[in-house]
């Protein structure tokens, strides 16, 4: 299950999948919701030149390594702000929707979005190193057990 530890890591990729319900009844309004939504969230540490801030991105492409689009800044307990070089309206379907998720997994209610029917993966690499999660535990979590002891200690 996806936790917020993992989103903010440093190297996360994650999926999130829209109910079917969802879709369609965003269908019948006129409005074209995507069957998955996959994001990325880089940590930037602070430096001399500003403060640490985690970068939000949605894949736009087909290159699953670089085809990503900057969509805003990862801020205080999940939420995403948009600025001056976003790419995408605070309505719009990829912020409302990494809106929603990052608003639970910040209050630890990640079991909350997956009981309305709504799916979240991780891409099984690690969060932290981007390193192949082989380790079941591991898997589970999005950490690998090298990079878990770093974040605890």
């Amino acid at each position: 299950m996806l936790t917020s530890e993992f989103v903010t890591a440093g190297r996360a990729i994650f999926t999130v999948e829209p109910t079917e319900v969802f879709i369609e009844a965003n269908a019948k309004k006129g409005r074209k919701v995507q069957p998955h939504y996959t994001y990325r969230v880089n940590h930037k540490p602070a430096s001399e030149k500003g403060g640490e801030c985690y970068f939000v991105a949605l894949l736009t492409g087909q290159d699953n390594e670089n085809d990503y689009t900057y969509l805003g800044l990862l801020v205080d307990q999940g939420e995403v702000k948009l600025t001056k070089g976003s790419r995408y309206a605070d309505d719009s379907f990829p912020v409302r929707i990494i809106r929603r998720v990052l608003f639970r997994l910040f209050r630890d209610e990640a079991a909350l979005i997956e009981s309305k029917g709504w799916k979240v993966h991780h891409e099984g690499r690690c969060g932290r190193c981007g390193r192949t999660l082989t380790v079941p535990e591991s898997i589970e979590s999005g950490i690998g057990p090298e990079c878990a002891r770093k974040m605890a200690g």
